[in-house]
């Protein structure tokens, strides 16, 4: 019986930003990767990590839905995001030393791949109407037809951290407006408020431009409670994309089964692995809804989401910082050098054994790591908001 012999945490500062990536070893030589998608909070990850530490040590890492279970449901207080992030991290490492151990990628456990390629959306950061227009053309010229859009219109002048609701949507509707024009019908466009909007202002801004102008609205809300985002659903007739903040198929039960959301979100990093992103898939499936994962991490999170949509029949498009017109560096190839490469707008789905993805440890221990925080927003009056 191989087992696991050691579960380590590599902290990471790269292009400005935090990553947590973990290796699990075990006595047959093989390891694997795994990442949290929590930025902003590794240090919580990890002592979650050197909790569940001593229950992994000498398991089986091939019995992972076993595992799933005795990290999810060892503790009285079950759940949370902070704790799926840390078995998110581990699921994806047993993947990765499974599909190794038998010589197969990791979509092979899962039922084998319904596609040869992943399709891509480029996440478009804009904080200008020109800035808008001028990066939308470069991407569809360059054979991006999926564009979800991520306004930082705060960012302009000289109070970069305020952020006023209902001004930003005024400017923000007449510059999709104005882009809508420009590009016309046949790309797909979205938007992520990033969950900055009220219910009200929400309706207010769906209802400022034609119908047919977006596409798709992701989380303008708090997700919460889906009790609001029901009443939400009820008054505007834009789609929605939900559950990038979930932590298990129970946060996404009421979205799915209620019919709320339109695209699910699901992140493999934080949702709790691979084994809880394939059951938030099946689920929804079952309702007709496409699952539009959230991939703003690093490699990792690329690889095992790579993996995840090649099994999904109900897969559309991943989520894709790296693009012709911006490019964070979070995919560094001193860290990374074995990585999924982009060919265009998407990914081929690999062939090579496990994740198919290897990083760089003596790398992550020589450079350290210093804790980064999210940004922070505030309104005019000095009360905080969404970032």
């Amino acid at each position: 019986m191989m087992k696991i012999t050691a579960i380590k945490t590599f902290p990471v500062n790269i292009a400005g930003r935090s990553q947590l990536n973990i290796k699990v070893e075990t006595d047959a030589g093989i390891y694997g990767w795994g990442a949290s998608g929590i930025t902003g909070r590794e240090l919580a990850v990890i002592g979650v990590i050197e909790n569940y530490r001593p229950l992994l040590i000498g398991k089986d890492p091939r019995q992972i839905g076993a595992i799933w279970q005795d990290l999810y449901r060892g503790q009285y207080f079950e759940g949370g995001r902070v704790l799926t992030a840390a078995i998110s991290a581990i699921d994806i490492a047993l993947y990765d030393i499974k599909g190794k151990a038998l010589g197969v990628p990791v979509y092979e456990l899962l039922g084998g791949k319904q596609r040869d390629y992943v399709e891509c959306f480029a996440s478009l950061r804009f904080s200008s109407k020109e800035e808008l227009i001028e990066k939308s053309k470069t991407l569809l010229t360059e054979g991006w037809p999926m564009l979800r859009l991520a306004p930082a219109e705060y960012e302009e002048g000289k109070k970069a951290s305020i952020f006023e609701p209902r001004k930003s949507i005024a400017i923000i509707a007449e510059w999709i407006i104005a882009l809508r024009k420009e590009i016309g019908f046949a790309p797909t466009i979205g938007i992520d408020y990033h969950h900055r909007l009220t219910v009200p202002e929400t309706v207010s801004f769906i209802k400022s431009m034609p119908v047919g102008t977006l596409d798709f609205i992701e989380e303008p809300i708090r997700d919460e409670s889906p009790e609001a985002y029901e009443c939400l659903r009820k008054m505007v007739d834009v789609p929605f994309a939900i559950g990038e903040e979930f932590a298990s198929k129970w946060q996404f039960m009421p979205y799915i089964e209620k019919n709320i959301t339109q695209f699910a979100r699901v992140d493999v990093c934080n949702v709790g692995g691979i084994t809880e992103a394939m059951k938030v898939a099946s689920m929804a499936e079952i309702h007709y809804i496409d699952l539009l994962p959230h991939n703003p991490i690093g490699p990792i999170c690329t690889a095992a989401t790579i993996h995840l949509a090649a099994a999904s029949p109900n897969f559309t498009w991943l989520e894709e910082m790296n693009t012709p017109v911006d490019n964070p560096g979070l995919d560094d190839s001193n860290y990374y050098p074995l990585q999924p490469k982009l060919e265009g707008s998407r990914y081929k789905v690999s062939d090579k054994p496990g994740l198919g993805i290897e990083f760089n440890e003596e790398l992550a221990i020589k450079e350290g790591f210093v804790p980064v925080e999210t940004p922070r927003l505030k309104r005019n009056d000095g009360s905080y908001t969404n970032w």
